[in-house]
Parts: C-alpha cells; structure tokens; sequence
C-alpha cells in the first residue's frame, strides 16, 4: 500500500473530535456529489424513456420505413402500388429488415344519429403486427384482420358488420362504446355506406393520431379506393435495430430501389423512413438531448464546487499535520495525492448514496407511476422513466473523474504551507 493511500485511510477513519470543523464539510461535499449525481440519473432516464415512448408511439401507425409508390409522397391516400408475395419476400431478405406488412389507406366519414367525423381508414391484413396496439387497447378487443372478405359471401349490413378499431377521442365525441354500430360514408364516383362494429378502442395520446386514424380490414379500404387483387397503398418494413434505419433505408435504395425496380403495374417505388415522414417530431425529440447536456452541467459543477470547499476546510484544519509530514521530510506531491485519495473517498460516499437514490426513484416511478403528466401536452399519462445500466456507470465514472480532476488546483494550497509557521496553527 502506498503512503498516501495509507494516511488518507487513517485520516478518513478517524472517529474522535479531531473532525469538528471539517466534519460538517465533509457531509455537505458528501452531499452534493449525491444529489448531483441523483438528478442526473433521474435525469438521463427520464429523456430516455421519453424518447423511446415517443418514438415507439410514432413507429406503431407509421412503422420504420415505408415502401410506397413515388408519385405518392406527400399525398393522405396514395397511388397504389401491386404488393404481390414475390415482392414481399425480396422485402424481407433485405439486411435489416425485420418484418414486412402490407397496408391501404382511405378517408371516410363516420356518423352516428346525433353527430359525424371525418376520419382516416388504415387498412391492415393478417401479417400486420399488431403488438402496439393491442397496449394500447383501452376498451375491447383486437379482431382478426383480413386481407379477403371473412364474411363468406355475405353483403355487409347491419347483421354482418365488419370490424373497426377507433380511438378513445373518436370514441367520446361520437359517443360509442365497444360492441356498438357504426356506419362509415366513402365518397367517390359514388357514395358508399358501409355498417361497421366497434370491436376496440385505442389510446396512444398522440393526437395526430387519436383525432385522425381508425383501423380497418385492408380489403375494405383497398376496395373503397378501387383497388383490386394486391393493390395497396404500400408496404411497412420494421427493422431490427432503430439505431440502423439510415443503414437499413441504405441498403432497400442500393440492393431495391435504385435498380429501377416497379412493381408488377409499372410503378415506381421508393422508401420514406419514419423520420422523414414525421421530421418535427423526431427534431423534437434531439432537442431534448441539449436539456439533457445543460443538466449533467450544472450536476457535475453542484459535485465539483463542494467537494472544492470541502478540501481546502480539510486542508485549513489539517494544517499542523501537513507541517509535520513536510518537517519529517515528505514532498508537497506525496502530500497533495494523501488528500485526493482522502477525497476520493468522501466521493465514494457520495456516489453510493446517489446511486441509491436516483435508482430507488427511477424504480419507484416504474413501479407505481407516482409523477403523472398532462397526456394532452406531454403524450403520456406518467412519467415514463427507463433505466439503463451502462449509463448508469458511465455517468459514476465521469463524476468520480471530473470531481478528482477539480481538486488537482485546490490541493496545491498545500505547496503554501511552512513548517516552521504550521506548528503554531491553531
């Protein structure tokens, strides 16, 4: 064991009266590491649970990358592009490319007796992944969803319905309940009514979602548009790795797109991704990481300003005892790495009980949802909170390190004391 190593273990395991002055000083550096690296904890899991929550919310109606028709970008309804099985499975050998669905959208009207909504049909068949909506399900049940016509031949009326998925604002404004009937107005060449029941309701409290989408057979909305045979608006590609999707997006334009490949009516096809699509949301979101930088800051500089007075009050009361070690020979260096190892422990101490801290919040609020939100402004009904390890460890070390780095000018106080004048220190 080296000798400051040794000394600072005597120095911090002293439990007599020596301590009166710098005791209070060490409780306060002890605590500001603690809160500070409480709150940045709390902190990093907050933005990235919000984040992930956000994102999974946009991802489940527009998934990660959508390959539609060129002519289509920018229009609700689309052109159609043919999604035969051929094309769906050259989709799906992609590097990356997890899952592959098809969809059709449509614009209708819902009315019920007393009032009516203009809304979008989302047409999904039985591929569909339907993960992400099933949590957010809030009355009801998911149905089956089909690409043909389940009702064997039968004409839809009020006694063979198809099945609708709407949201819970849809729901309130038209006063509907799961189980009820509902009828759906298609304007085109003609007008088309056609009874639906409400199987399910969702909520994901993204308003451009709940006031706009409702979710259908993909039969019904391809054939409200015309379309027939595999004719869709387009197909959704989920990856396996979010982090990935401008390598994955890549990898369809090089090895799909840029061969100049149409589809079996002569379309052209492109991808858009998820951030394309909805580029406000996903810039939103990376603002956030600034909050984010500004807060790990201020935490760190909470650390490093106390442990700062701390260290020079434990150096002002062990004046006598820096004297002696310099009269018995020791060199100012070995001296000034006696009270940084001092001071590390004293931010061992205090990044214990941040750790205990932040991560008993964090657990806390996973647990039980005790800080609720606004959903209407902040998208969520509590504060989503994820935990992750590795940064959990990372933001230690940077403490740990920053913390001892601070001290390094301080501890060059010690260099000013003399000998001679320590001893009649009081």
């Amino acid at each position: 064991m080296s000798f400051p190593l040794f000394i600072a273990r005597r120095i911090n395991g002293q439990t007599d009266d020596r301590k009166k002055v710098s005791r209070p000083a060490i409780r306060i550096a002890t605590a500001g590491v603690a809160i500070g690296l409480a709150v940045m904890i709390v902190t990093v899991a907050v933005v990235l649970g919000f984040k992930h929550t956000i994102r999974d919310k946009v991802v489940g109606f527009g998934s990660h990358i959508q390959v539609i028709n060129v002519r289509s970008i920018g229009s609700p309804i689309g052109l159609p592009v043919e999604m035969n099985d051929s094309l769906m499975q050259q989709l799906k050998t992609i590097p990356g490319v997890r899952h592959v669905e098809r969809y059709a959208m449509t614009q209708g009207i819902l009315k019920t007796d007393e009032d009516f909504l203009g809304v979008m049909f989302k047409g999904i068949g039985p591929e569909y992944d339907t993960s992400f909506l099933k949590d957010c399900v809030v009355e009801g049940q998911l149905p089956a969803f089909h690409d043909t016509n389940p009702l064997e031949g039968e004409a839809n009326s009020a006694e063979h319905p198809y099945e609708l998925v709407i949201s819970k604002t849809m729901a309130q404004k038209l006063k509907l309940k799961a189980g009820d009937l509902i009828y759906a107005y298609f304007i085109g060449e003609h007008v088309t009514r056609l009874a639906f029941r409400v199987s399910a309701i969702y909520q994901t409290n993204m308003k451009r979602f709940d006031d706009l989408f409702c979710i259908a057979d993909l039969f019904v909305t391809a054939r409200r548009n015309g379309w027939k045979g595999k004719l869709c608006s387009g197909a959704e590609l989920l990856v396996d790795d979010f982090d990935k999707l401008q390598q994955t997006d890549h990898n369809i334009i090089e090895s799909f797109l840029r061969k100049g490949r149409i589809d079996s009516q002569g379309n052209t096809l492109t991808s858009v991704t998820i951030q394309q699509l909805y580029p406000t949301v996903f810039q939103w979101l990376d603002l956030l990481d600034i909050n984010v930088w500004i807060i790990l800051a201020l935490m760190v500089a909470l650390a490093g300003f106390t442990m700062i007075s701390g260290l020079l009050i434990i150096i002002l009361e062990r004046t006598q005892m820096i004297g002696v070690l310099k009269a018995l020979g020791a060199r100012n260096a070995t001296i000034r790495r006696t009270f940084l190892w001092f001071s590390v422990f004293i931010i061992g101490r205090g990044l214990l009980w941040g750790n205990i801290i932040g991560i008993g919040i964090v657990l806390l609020q996973k647990a039980t949802g005790i800080v609720s939100l606004d959903p209407q402004t902040y998208y969520v009904s509590e504060a989503p909170m994820e935990l992750n390890l590795l940064l959990v460890v990372l933001l230690n070390i940077a403490t740990l390190l920053i913390s001892v780095f601070v001290l390094v000018g301080p501890s060059y106080l010690i260099s000013r004391i003399h000998p001679a004048r320590s001893m009649r220190y009081e």
